[in-house]
């Protein structure tokens, strides 16, 4: 087997143009599994599109690892997450789903400032209490990954997760739209309970490189990020992507496609046809990676094991009353 090969760099080498390299380490770690890199499809909003995506990427040949929603737990029936977890599990594909209250979808005032304000995270104690809910709701129905957009959140339901208020083989992903800058921070996600952390897609392969010396919790990235996140298209880059951030989740996005959240029937249309061309785009990123001779290094699907993580110590917790069942 060959070594990964950089863009063009035959070509541009005959004609004395050598590439300087991005300088940048590679990542020490790796998946338990083994492999470097899992693949990701997010904003997955309901069964409807859960069924076009999973359709489209047989047909394309797609391999998921995980598939995430974005519009929360809270805009879902116990029926639609039921068909979601049942057509997931059936793959072997972790299903990741959103917890609904947050500041943008609140009466704070602070979000529709041009600062943004706190942005995603849950306003005050009945927003906290809302994603609790949430929570227990989707463990319930078998969901066993839930994003967290709150550092406040991610203590709690790490706490609840100790406790046994929650199955301990629940993961927490944190939000790209809180998502950390800097080493220092992305190791305190981590210590709060996070078992993959996304971070924006304008960071370098250099600042990769920085936070895989204070940390080995997966790193989740968009290979090609909405616009409300920049975006960005680093297609050619995902090699080093996964180089560099490994272990990764290359999350497969779709720039200049309209705003869906929260979706319902009135989006149906937009939500399926925007699924099935990030289904697409995935496939464009693992053509790329087979080009390069980068190809290599994915984990066996059906994986979704973080491995070891840091965590801050969790206080001896009181006994907790049993999760309440859903109601159906």
């Amino acid at each position: 087997m060959t070594d990964p090969r950089l863009p063009g760099e035959h070509a541009l080498r005959a004609l004395g143009l050598p590439s300087p390299g991005s300088g940048a380490e590679s990542s020490p770690h790796s998946f338990p599994d083994g492999g470097t890199w899992r693949t990701e499809l997010p904003s997955c909003e309901g069964p409807a599109v859960l069924e076009a995506v999973l359709a489209e990427s047989e047909r394309l040949a797609v391999p998921l690892h995980r598939i995430s929603q974005g519009s929360g737990v809270w805009m879902l029936t116990d029926g639609e997450i039921t068909q979601m977890v049942q057509a997931t599990e059936e793959r072997g594909i972790e299903l990741c789903l959103f917890l609904g209250p947050r500041g943008t979808w609140s009466h704070a005032a602070s979000p529709l400032t041009p600062s943004g304000g706190a942005g995603l995270r849950a306003h005050g104690y009945d927003q906290v209490a809302g994603c609790v809910e949430d929570a227990l709701r989707a463990v319930a129905l078998g969901v066993r990954c839930l994003l967290v957009a709150d550092e406040g959140v991610l203590w709690t339901l790490h706490r609840l997760r100790a406790a046994g208020g929650l199955p301990a083989d629940t993961t927490f992903k944190v939000s790209a739209l809180v998502g950390p800058v800097n080493p220092a921070a992305y190791a305190v996600w981590e210590q709060l309970g996070a078992d993959s952390v996304n971070v924006p897609s304008d960071l370098t392969l250099h600042h990769l490189a920085e936070i895989r010396r204070f940390s080995r919790a997966p790193l989740d990235m968009y290979v090609e990020a909405p616009d409300d996140l920049g975006g960005f298209i680093r297609m050619y880059e995902a090699a080093e992507l996964a180089r560099c951030g490994a272990p990764v989740y290359l999350k497969f996005g779709l720039r200049n496609a309209p705003g869906i959240y929260p979706v319902g029937q009135h989006l149906r249309e937009a939500a399926v046809a925007t699924g099935l061309e990030r289904v697409r785009r995935g496939r464009l990123v693992l053509d790329t990676l087979e080009r390069l001779g980068a190809a290599g290094g994915m984990s066996p699907l059906g994986s979704r094991d973080p491995g070891p993580l840091v965590r801050f110590p969790v206080p001896d917790p009181a006994p907790l009353p049993p999760a309440p069942s859903p109601v159906r």
